[in-house]
């Protein structure tokens, strides 16, 4: 599924480290992961760009490193 297929059933969510300025940024697509499936990811700077899709599982731990300031 490209971005533009992503656009018509809901709504991108900015990372709030975004600003606009642009920068390193990214936005996930919650609708798409549903109850179960993968994360959408993509570059907020290029809204038609490619779309990444991260396991759950990937995501999940991704982000509890970046709570816990893993990285």
């Amino acid at each position: 599924m490209n971005a533009d297929e992503h656009a018509s059933l809901g709504e991108w969510i900015k990372s709030s480290h975004s600003t606009s300025e642009g920068g390193q940024c990214l936005e996930w697509y919650p609708a798409h992961a549903g109850g179960c499936g993968p994360v959408a990811v993509r570059d907020s700077k290029r809204a038609d760009g490619p779309v990444l899709r991260i396991p759950r599982s990937g995501w999940t731990g991704f982000v509890s490193a970046l709570k816990n300031d893993a990285f």
